[in-house]
């Protein structure tokens, strides 16, 4: 590769890494060339686009990015490829998925809204991440309810005051 070529994949890379949040860094070495075409079928349905990188070109581009990778680099070793998402969870669950047949993928780490999560040990907790779609329904269910509970609570009891009002006026009258 010339250093033409090397400068454009880390000018592309970089790109890559500035319009997403969520990257994670596994290892797929190993998987004939079926399963792997499995695993990026199954990337592709859940908008996850998973590309093989040189692990030299990949720190570079997380050097030049303005985001702050942490230790993320440090795992760069061996046979590496990065799945860029844009639901956090949603690479996870894949690896997760995929690894009921294989034990391939091997999670690295991952980078997610600024978070770095380094090791294979951090899957189980990154697949239940909520993604911010989920977060905000919650929210606003859980703001909804006592709104909710008030406007129920009003008109049970407007009911029982306008009761009391005319038990009161047909009593005086």
């Amino acid at each position: 590769m010339t250093r033409e070529e090397k400068s454009r994949v880390i000018e592309d890379l970089t790109a890559q890494l500035a319009g997403t949040n969520v990257i994670y860094v596994a290892d797929i070495s190993g998987l004939d060339a079926e399963t792997t075409s499995n695993l990026r079928r199954a990337c592709f349905k859940a908008g996850i686009k998973l590309e093989v990188v040189k692990n030299t070109l990949l720190e570079k581009a997380m050097e030049t990015s303005e985001n702050n990778y942490g230790d993320l680099p440090t795992i760069l070793k061996g046979n590496t490829s990065i799945m860029i998402a844009e639901i956090g969870n949603s690479p996870a669950k894949v690896i997760k998925e995929f690894r009921k047949k294989s034990d391939k993928p091997v999670l690295k780490g991952a980078y997610i809204d600024e978070a770095v999560f380094i090791g294979d040990e951090q899957l189980e907790a990154l697949a239940s991440l909520k993604s911010k779609e989920e977060v905000i329904g919650d929210i606003i269910g859980l703001l909804q309810s006592p709104a909710k509970n008030v406007v129920s609570a009003l008109k049970s009891s407007g009911g029982k005051l306008a009761g009391i009002i005319k038990t009161l006026s047909e009593k005086e009258g």
